[in-house]
C-alpha cells in the first residue's frame, strides 16, 4: 500500500503481496521492528520472522521474496533494517549465536555473496568510506565489523561484548573515519578505522561510561551526539572527546527515536509524547511536548515539510504543524 503524504489517500495497493506480518509475534511488542529500505526503484522489507521481500516502488508489485532464513532467529526476532547499495540488498540473518551477512541481487533476489558471522544484533548495517574504500559497517551480536561490499570479505573487526543479559540494539553512528557505538550498560565508544598498508584496523579513541542508549540510535549534529539514554533521559555528548555536555531532568522511556529536523530535534519515546527541543550543546531547551497517540509508539516519526506522520500500535496519524 502507498499513501499520498498530503492527504493520507491510498494511491496503490498490491493485493498479491503479503501485507500481514509473517513469523512469530511478540505479545509485549507486536508488529514490525525494522524500517523498509528504499532505493534504486525498489522497496525492501524484512519481517520479524526473517522474510525478506522486494517490491517495485511505483506500483507495490512483488519482485521477489526470500523465506530461506526463517527457522533460526534472534531472541526478540528480526529487528534490523536492510541496506541497499550497488544494486544489492544487504542483510544480516540468523539466530543468537550464528548468522550470515548476505548480499541479494536487487533485481533477481539471487545471492551475490554470503559471509559467515556471529548472530545478528538488533542494529542496522550502514556504509562508510575510509581512504577511498567503501565499507559496510555492521554491529553484530558480539562485534563491530567492516565488510567489503564487492565480495563480502571481512576488512576489520572490533569486539563489542555484552554483559548482564543486555543486547547490541543501537545502530552505529558514522563520523568521518570514526564509528560511534552505544548500548545499555556499555556506555558510548568511539572507534577509529585506519588503513595500515593493505589492511584496516579499528582502535578505540574514547569511551563515555556514563551514557549509553538502550533501543535508540543517537543523532550526530554539528559535532555533538544527541540521544535517549538507558537511564531514560535525553542527553548531549561531545563526539570529539566523549565528554557529557548535558543530561535533561525528565524521565522518558527506554524505547524511543531521535530525528534531526533541521533547526530542531524531535524525540518520540514509547510514551507517545513527542518532544521538540533545540540542538544546543550548552543546555537542554525544550520547545514543546505533544501527545501524538493513545497506544505505545516504536517506529520513527516521518517528517514531510510541516507534516509529521506517526505509527502507533493500531493506527497511522498525520499532524500538520502550523
Amino acid at each position: 500500500m502507498c499513501l499520498d503524504v498530503a492527504t493520507g489517500k491510498e494511491l496503490c495497493q498490491n493485493k498479491n503481496a503479503a501485507v500481514a506480518i509473517t513469523g512469530p509475534a511478540s505479545s509485549q511488542h507486536p508488529g514490525p521492528r525494522s524500517t523498509p529500505a528504499i532505493g534504486e526503484g525498489r522497496i525492501v522489507t524484512l519481517g520479524i520472522g526473517g522474510v525478506l521481500s522486494c517490491l517495485e516502488a511505483k506500483t507495490g508489485n512483488m519482485i521477489w521474496r526470500n523465506e530461506e532464513f526463517t527457522k533460526d532467529l534472534p531472541g526478540f526476532f528480526t529487528s534490523l533494517s536492510p541496506l541497499i547499495v550497488h544494486g544489492m540488498c544487504v542483510v544480516h540473518l540468523g539466530g543468537k549465536e550464528r548468522g550470515q551477512i548476505i548480499a541479494f541481487d536487487l533485481k533477481s533476489g539471487k545471492q551475490k555473496w554470503q559471509t559467515a558471522s556471529d548472530g545478528p544484533s538488533y542494529a542496522s548495517p550502514l556504509m562508510m568510506t575510509v581512504k577511498g574504500k567503501k565499507q559496510i559497517v555492521d554491529l553484530t551480536a558480539k562485534n563491530l565489523i567492516g565488510i567489503d561490499p564487492e565480495n563480502g570479505k571481512l576488512l576489520w573487526q572490533f569486539a563489542v561484548p555484552v554483559e548482564n543479559r543486555f543486547y547490541n540494539s543501537a545502530s552505529p553512528v558514522i563520523d568521518g573515519q570514526t564509528v560511534i557505538i552505544t548500548g545499555q550498560g556499555q556506555g558510548t565508544k568511539a572507534v577509529k578505522i585506519q588503513k595500515q598498508g593493505d589492511t584496516f584496523v579499528a582502535q578505540e579513541v574514547w569511551k563515555n561510561a556514563e551514557l549509553g542508549t538502550k533501543w535508540n540510535t543517537p543523532v550526530l549534529k554539528d559535532g555533538f551526539l544527541y540521544g535517549l539514554s538507558d537511564g531514560r533521559k535525553l542527553f548531549c555528548m561531545n563526539v570529539s572527546t566523549g565528554q557529557t555536555a548535558w543530561i535533561d531532568t525528565k524521565l522518558h522511556n527506554d524505547f524511543g527515536t531521535i530525528v534531526d529536523a533541521g533547526s530542531v530535534l524531535i524525540a518520540l519515546p514509547q510514551t507517545s509524547n513527542l518532544v521538540v527541543y533545540k540542538p544546543d550543546e550548552k543546555a537542554y531547551t525544550e520547545i514543546a511536548t505533544i501527545k501524538v497517540a493513545e497506544t505505545p509508539t516504536y517506529s520513527y516519526p516521518i517528517l514531510s515539510n510541516n507534516r509529521i506522520i506517526v505509527k502507533d500500535k493500531e493506527s497511522l496519524v498525520m499532524m500538520v504543524i502550523k
